[in-house]
């Protein structure tokens, strides 16, 4: 098979959340046990650290795998989603895995993947497992796709569990409660394992604090640690909580010798070591473009607080969402004397122009609809003036699109 004939294979087996949405989550780790297993559990081969989340944690797990490998050590980086290429997915010291070693894992392991009819993500995190112990890294870095609990990367046991902010986001499967979001986050503490909370949020420390008492795990708030103030090279106020979060991890790493040093230069070149894509990135400059994957209400409100910080003349908002978006939530946070370009975004899952124009509305934004995320971009570039801003965003996707 070619790289295309592979990735249009494994896009088609049950269908991968990115694309499809809830119906295309399995949650169970029966099936990445077995994937583990016949593969002979490469995860043993290596230390990780396992990261989960609502908001940051993509961007705190870029930071750690930045730090780690100015450290001088072999670092494997797992995220997702994907933004242009499927291989962005798997990195090793900031380089994606070979068209190559896609092929080779699909086609050397397709019998048992059909068989057992894994799942998009599922065979997706056994190649990476499966790539960093060929590949023999230090140490990898880890994304929880989602939830926690029962996210197919949950069957690590890693040196330190690191849990971002938690808010509202993917309600219809971790749960509409706060405490029950975080109890699935909170699935990712493992018996021993230390956890580092980046942010403590008072209604739902008790989740996590009782967790952590079962499983007699050290638990520790970023926040509240007496921890050096460090610059990074990621854009945005909102990383500073990131931030918190990811030197309290690293504190935490006993077995790695990392100094003062690699931290600062690993802080301030996370997008040069690791390729992290989409966060508060600046796509142009006169008039500046800025495009950020923020798609929940924590993470749009605090990147609304960032952009209201920019000084500009006039504000243009790029914007398009999937469908299981609370609009009636998130529209409120978008500010009214914006002008406003909406489109859907390519998607299976791609919430309707039509509708999010007419919920725009109702909520006293004005604009226009448009046929495409690149069409919509298109046209607030031909409008805008030099002193103008330009936002782009509402859902990875959106971003993707323009990138």
């Amino acid at each position: 098979m070619t790289y295309k004939e592979t990735l249009d294979w494994m896009f088609a087996q049950l269908p991968m959340y990115q694309q499809k949405g809830p119906e295309a989550f399995n949650a169970k780790l029966k099936n990445s046990l077995s994937m583990a297993a016949h593969l002979k559990n490469p995860h043993l081969n290596f230390k990780t650290i396992h990261v989960a989340g609502t908001n940051g944690k993509g961007s705190s797990s870029h930071m750690l795998a930045s730090i780690l490998q100015e450290a001088g050590y072999k670092v494997g980086l797992y995220t997702s989603p994907h933004m242009k290429d499927f291989r962005e997915r798997i990195k090793i010291n900031g380089k994606s895995i070979s068209q190559k070693s896609v092929i080779e894992f699909i086609e050397k392991n397709k019998a048992f993947l059909e068989t057992n009819k894994l799942s998009f993500f599922e065979m997706s995190v056994g190649m990476a497992l499966d790539y960093f112990s060929k590949e023999k890294v230090s140490i990898a870095i880890i994304e929880v796709g989602l939830g926690g609990r029962l996210d197919s990367t949950n069957i690590i046991t890693p040196e330190i569990s690191l849990i971002t902010n938690i808010g509202l986001d993917h309600t219809d499967i971790l749960g509409n409660t706060l405490a029950k979001i975080s109890r699935e986050k909170a699935g990712i503490i493992k018996p021993g394992v230390p956890v580092v909370i980046s942010e403590c949020q008072e209604e739902i420390a008790p989740v996590f604090e009782e967790i952590a008492k079962e499983r007699n795990s050290v638990l520790v708030y970023a926040d509240r640690e007496n921890l050096k103030e460090y610059k990074t090279s990621l854009l945005g106020n909102y990383q500073n909580k990131n931030i918190k979060g990811v030197l309290a991890t690293i504190k935490l790493l006993k077995e790695f010798n990392i100094s003062e040093e690699h931290i600062k230069r690993g802080l301030m070149k996370v997008v040069e070591n690791t390729g992290l894509l989409g966060r508060w990135q600046v796509l142009h400059e006169n008039p500046k473009v800025v495009c950020d994957t923020a798609h929940n209400i924590e993470g749009l409100t605090l990147v609304l607080e960032q952009v209201n910080l920019e000084k500009f003349k006039t504000l243009h908002i790029v914007l398009g969402f999937v469908k299981e978006k609370n609009l009636d939530e998130i529209l409120p946070l978008f500010p009214k004397d914006a002008i406003y370009y909406l489109a859907r975004p390519i998607i299976p899952r791609g919430l309707n122009v039509v509708f999010l124009m007419k919920k725009a509305s109702e909520f006293g934004l004005k604009g226009n609809r448009y046929d495409s995320i690149p069409m919509a971009y298109k046209a607030a570039l031909s409008k805008a003036e030099k002193d103008d801003f330009i936002y782009i965003g509402g859902s990875t996707f959106t971003v993707a699109e323009v990138l």
